[in-house]
């Protein structure tokens, strides 16, 4: 959608923003088609995640996660400040609530980049997001892939592979599912998803077109 098509929509409806999920196995290409995501709708946001697990060479704090400590994560936790979190290999992850109901207040749709188990949480507290699981074209595929990445050894690609199994059982769970066989296509795919999402009547607020508009005035809804 380009921005004056936008600005159309906008000016016919005013819409809850949408949370949309994003889950894939290590390897699919989830990190590529986010970015390429992002570069069609500037005015997606996207979550950043909280973790108490070390940055890495290269990682920005505010952009890639919160890193933070132990004790701190604890008491965000105690308040509930997350969505949803997790322990995962020692260190916990957690995605804040604020931002997600903030988007969903002012119209403004924001992506989340979490697992399987976070996806679950996620939809549990939030039926009207939207999930989205991306799958590789064949496991063979997915083989390749990640030994092409050269970054893990043979022990670790197994390990990714055998979580992998496990976390595409849960497809039937998602509201979409991508094929990722080439960029391009599974970006179009992805498109198609957002903009079928936000053309639903259920997520308009207030109508701006003249007969709708008047009828919201009468029920009381304006």
């Amino acid at each position: 959608m380009n921005k004056s098509m936008a600005r159309k929509t906008t000016d016919l409806a005013r819409r809850e923003g949408i949370i949309f999920i994003l889950s894939a196995p290590s390897g699919t290409g989830k990190t590529t088609l986010i970015k390429g995501l992002r570069a069609a709708y500037p005015e997606l946001r996207l979550s950043v995640s909280c973790t108490t697990r070390g940055r890495r060479q290269g990682e920005v704090h505010g952009r890639d996660y919160y890193f933070l400590e132990s004790k701190k994560f604890a008491v965000l936790k105690a308040k509930g400040e997350f969505a949803e979190w997790a322990k995962v290999h020692d260190f916990f992850y957690g995605t804040p609530r604020r931002p997600l109901e903030q988007s969903v207040r002012l119209g403004q749709d924001i992506l989340l980049d979490i697992d399987v188990q976070g996806a679950r949480k996620i939809k549990r507290k939030y039926p009207q997001a939207v999930s989205i699981f991306l799958v590789p074209p064949s496991w063979r595929e997915l083989q390749r892939r990640l030994a092409r990445r050269g970054t893990d050894g043979e022990e670790i690609i197994r390990r990714r592979l055998v979580n992998a199994r496990s976390e595409i059982r849960n497809i039937i769970k998602y509201d979409y599912y991508v094929v990722n066989r080439q960029v391009r296509e599974s970006l179009g795919l992805l498109k198609s998803i957002v903009e079928a999402e936000r053309a639903k009547t259920f997520r308009v607020k207030r109508w701006r077109i003249e007969p709708l508009y008047w009828q919201q005035r009468e029920l009381g809804h304006d």
